[in-house]
């Protein structure tokens, strides 16, 4: 939580959502997470848009519109606040 990326996603997360996301530990699934950091020798940030009750890969799984949308308008805030804070 000490990174910039992260520093930045917390704050684009707040800006569009009007609140601070709880961070958790979570992607394990995500192979390609690993070899990124492996490989770039940089940590990844996974910024999530979905709830719990989207019930993912379930048969009633669902994802909100309004979720999609403000995961559209959240990610330009993450780069302009990462490009803020790498450039100080």
């Amino acid at each position: 939580m000490d990174l910039n990326a992260y520093k930045a996603a917390e704050k684009a997360m707040t800006t569009t959502l009007g609140k601070r996301p709880i961070p958790t530990r979570s992607g394990g699934s995500i192979p390609i997470i690993s070899g990124f950091e492996r490989i770039l020798g940089i940590k990844s940030i996974l910024m999530g848009f979905g709830l719990q009750s989207d019930a993912i890969h379930a048969p009633n799984e669902n994802y909100p519109l309004d979720n999609f949308f403000k995961g559209i308008e959240t990610i330009p805030y993450f780069y302009e606040y990462f490009t803020e804070m790498e450039n100080k």
